[in-house]
């Protein structure tokens, strides 16, 4: 059952927004070479807990695994998401880097991700990071009263296949709201023959995450049960916005 949430609710979840983006500018003011992944998780968790709020990823359950350890997913290159920090990882010169982070805010979560290039980076990895922050902005357009799900990740899909990539079907977008994960899952792709899915109405808060990469759709888990790389190898990108419908349109939750 997708829980349209009050606009009293909404205007909390707007707050919990605001302190993943005042996350995500410091990440941006910090990401170059020679900095670890650990810095940017010790820097981000200062900035969520000095806001009162608490992240949303630290102690994160995992089936039969073990439970996620960290404020930030810092996942590098052919890494699309759940990467684990470490003061051991330290980025270099023409990396890119995907951060997501999710802050709760008396009792509601904010939720964003986005991939940063380190320094300057070959001509296709950026054209893979315009192309799926592009994705991203389609799949908002789509968050309208009225409009259906599909309309989402039909947009999502057709700004990313058009440029000559692929998108990750094995994870996916997401309600949120009290939870990070709720109903309904907001793929990235048209399955074949699927109907068109839940009509989006006001109230629905959905996090919204296109996952596009250079080449194969396909994904591995690596053995810390965790961090979820291209099974060829290749760049992955990821971006992600927590949006809430409304009756004048999308109101995106997750920017300053």
């Amino acid at each position: 059952m997708i829980v349209a949430k009050t606009r009293s609710e909404i205007t909390i979840m707007r707050e919990a927004g605001r302190i993943v983006a005042r996350v995500h500018e410091a990440m941006q003011e910090m990401i170059r070479p020679g900095v670890t992944t650990a810095d940017l998780n010790s820097r981000a968790e200062q900035i969520i807990r000095g806001h009162d709020a608490i992240p949303t990823f630290l102690g994160y359950p995992h089936t039969g695994q073990n439970d996620f350890p960290a404020t930030i997913c810092a996942s590098i290159n052919e890494e699309l998401v759940h990467g684990i920090p470490s003061p051991d990882r330290w980025l270099e010169a023409g990396d890119i880097i995907s951060v997501d982070v999710g802050a709760t805010y008396r009792g509601w979560v904010g939720d964003s991700a986005w991939t940063y290039p380190v320094g300057t980076v070959d001509d296709e990895s950026q054209r893979l990071l315009a192309t799926t922050e592009g994705a991203l902005w389609a799949g908002i357009q789509q968050c309208r009263s009225g409009r259906y799900l599909s309309d989402i990740s039909r947009a999502v899909e057709e700004v990313a296949t058009a440029a000559g990539f692929s998108v990750v079907r094995e994870y996916t977008g997401h309600g949120v709201g009290r939870r990070m994960h709720e109903p309904p899952q907001v793929l990235n792709y048209v399955p074949h023959g699927a109907g068109r899915g839940p009509r989006l109405r006001p109230g629905y808060t959905l996090a919204l995450e296109p996952m596009v990469q250079m080449g194969t759709w396909r994904t591995k888990v690596m053995s810390d049960g965790w961090l979820v790389v291209s099974a060829d190898g290749k760049r992955s990108a990821h971006f992600e916005h927590s949006v809430a419908i409304t009756e004048d349109g999308p109101l995106v939750l997750s920017r300053s």
